[in-house]
């Protein structure tokens, strides 16, 4: 099996090599802008002679927003707008101009519905002073040089913070093969993150025919199905507020950046910054490893894990438990299962944002009209369960997967129903504040199951 991974590697650059990489990536910066600029001046001029009352046929032609035609204007254009453009690679610039191709086609899509998300809206220049430092290489030597060291384009020999042994493993094995090359700044440190096409081989979980819930929260990280020990959310981020706070009040006590009167930051606000920034990268690291290790082993283990699709954008427009929502990661937590249990031969099944997996009773099926955040234990009154609320919905999601997914085999696209629309009388079911009447063909439950629990979901 073919996959693409990503490799990042901390650089320890000279401060040569660091004025280097900070030139490419200002390349990069200024080639956008440049390509933005032509951009929206055709764009007014077309608007300009509109309001004369131009016929749209005598209009200025338009600009193309492709890669091909950006490149080859910048080729024109370069002597008179960069005369230093020889000191770069050609890759700087070609990184700025593909980054304004697809910022453009975004925001097009976007406007015309194509694209999923929320309305993007039109690129805008990239200042010096916020612009995140980072230029992408496709082309010439991009190598790994020993185990120290990488090698590209212009920069030339950079030795590595960290060892390179198992990519270059790898590359020796004819296994892999490095396709591009990034390098970016982030809280002071150099970073290059390679983009290798991997020749994996075929994995299998550990228990492929076993299947796992895992329910989500902001207490709990993790709760699953099979008794396996919860996974405690460390909060780093509100273990990290106090520094935080602190740093950030020396911050605003140092002369800092003022855009309106062009004032520019003391050399001890910038270092103040950037002490801050450490804490927040370390926060994101800390976070960054904990879920990687979480789903990790569950793909490594479970044939198919179920997780509910939360609605996290709507979950942290609540300003209260907002912080908290976002600092647990729960799409990272989605994104990285997608990808680890198809590299492990499983699979992920995403139960749909209407199933009532807190509601509904693990034992006998008994569906809650309500269940406030704040009970914690699920007590059913038709059979007498008292559970943990988030293990009893781990237990549903693992209970749907089987009763429905591994038993019978998928009804729809995701093996449940839930890609279906909405109907135009809400939700239905008993998951929605109003109950709504549940016909025969959705919730049925058959004279042949013991335990009462729903044996029929269509």
């Amino acid at each position: 099996m073919i996959t693409t991974h990503a490799y990042r590697f901390a650089l320890d650059p000279t401060p040569r090599q660091a004025g280097a990489m900070f030139r490419h990536a200002g390349a990069a910066r200024v080639a956008y802008n440049w390509g933005l600029a032509v951009v929206k001046a055709n764009l007014s001029q077309r608007e300009a002679e509109r309001s004369y009352g131009i016929a749209e046929a005598e209009l200025t032609p338009t600009v193309s927003w492709s890669m091909y035609w950006l490149r080859k204007a910048w080729n024109q254009a370069k002597d008179a707008v960069a005369p230093w453009w020889a000191a770069c690679s050609k890759e700087a610039y070609a990184t700025g101009l593909d980054r304004l191709a697809s910022a453009l086609k975004n925001w097009a899509d976007s406007k015309r519905g194509r694209r999923r998300g929320p309305r993007m809206g039109f690129p805008r220049f990239k200042p010096k002073r916020k612009a995140t430092p980072s230029v992408r290489f496709t082309t010439g030597v991009i190598r790994l040089d020993g185990r120290m060291h990488v090698v590209l384009p212009v920069l030339g020999r950079i030795r590595t913070h960290e060892s390179t042994c198992k990519l270059g493993r790898l590359i020796e094995a004819g296994s892999a093969r490095i396709k591009s090359a990034t390098v970016g700044q982030e809280a002071e440190r150099w970073f290059v993150s390679f983009i290798v096409e991997v020749q994996r081989a075929e994995r299998t979980p550990t228990r492929p025919d076993a299947v796992i819930g895992v329910d989500l929260g902001v207490k709990t990280l993790a709760v699953f199905s099979d008794g396996r020990p919860a996974t405690e959310n460390p909060k780093h981020l509100a273990e990290a507020q106090r520094k935080l706070g602190r740093l950030s009040r020396t911050v605003s006590r140092r002369q800092g950046p003022d855009r309106r009167t062009g004032q520019q930051p003391s050399n001890r606000w910038k270092r103040a910054d950037a002490q801050r920034n450490r804490v927040h990268h370390r926060v994101t690291a800390l976070r960054r490893d904990g879920i990687h290790k979480l789903t990790t082993s569950l793909a490594g283990e479970y044939g198919t894990v179920v997780v509910e699709d939360l609605n996290v954008a709507g979950m942290v427009k609540n300003r209260k438990p907002a912080r908290s929502i976002a600092d647990t990661g729960f799409g990272e937590i989605r994104r990285q299962l997608a990808y680890k249990t198809a590299w492990n031969s499983g699979r992920l099944e995403v139960a749909g944002r209407w199933f009532p997996s807190s509601k509904t009773c693990s034992a006998c099926g008994n569906v809650k009209p309500k269940l406030p955040l704040r009970v914690r234990t699920y007590i059913c009154e038709d059979c007498g369960l008292v559970l943990d609320r988030d293990e009893n919905a781990a237990l549903n999601l693992a209970a749907l997967v089987k009763r429905h997914v591994a038993g019978s085999g998928p009804e729809t696209v995701n093996g449940r129903g839930a890609d279906r629309k909405t109907p135009p009388g809400g939700a239905g079911g008993h998951e929605a504040s109003t109950p709504h009447r549940a016909t025969p063909a959705r919730v049925r439950r058959g004279p042949s199951s013991s335990n009462g629990r729903i044996t029929a979901i269509h």
